[in-house]
């Protein structure tokens, strides 16, 4: 008799958890009414009203969002990366000198973390990036630090591929 006792037990608690998994991953798809009165779709307000007091700090026109700039390669253009930390800097930075597909791909090589990323047509670098220069201007460079030391640091090194012989 206990043991027919113990089996019950067990079914009706094995059938008492499946009820509530089954509820909760089917109920909230159902329309089965909420606490509060209102429907399910009306508490899942994405946007909901903003707050009257929030102040916006930046605002970007959309013809500056928008804008195109063209980039040439071939001629004396260089892409300056800003290294943010915790921004997925490092990511999107290995990225540029690793996946993206150019005429003359940035030479990477195994064990280094810094790559040669050449222009197709002479010697000389389209990116300033930690990936391809390493820290030029001093650990996390920001804007500031980057606008007074770039030039500088591409003219020492145009100067000194000049002076290799090829």
């Amino acid at each position: 008799m206990v043991e027919r006792t113990s089996k019950f037990l067990l079914i009706v608690a094995v059938s008492v958890c499946f009820m509530l998994i089954l509820y909760q991953y089917v109920g909230p798809g159902l329309s089965l009414g909420s606490p509060s009165g209102r429907s399910y779709s009306e508490e899942l307000d994405l946007f909901p009203t903003p707050d009257p007091h929030y102040v916006k700090k930046y605002y970007f026109p959309v013809r500056e969002l928008e804008r195109e700039l063209a980039f040439d390669m071939k001629g004396e253009d260089v892409i300056v990366f800003l290294h943010i930390q915790k921004t997925g800097g490092t990511t999107f930075g290995r990225h540029l000198v690793q996946n993206v597909r150019l005429e003359v791909p940035c030479d990477c090589r195994p064990g280094q973390k810094k790559c040669t990323c050449y222009r197709p047509n002479r010697r000389e670098t389209w990116l300033f990036s930690r990936f391809s220069t390493g820290w030029s201007c001093g650990l996390h460079a920001d804007w500031t630090e980057l606008t007074n030391c770039v030039p500088g640091v591409l003219d020492r090194r145009e100067s000194t591929a000049a002076k290799t012989p090829r």
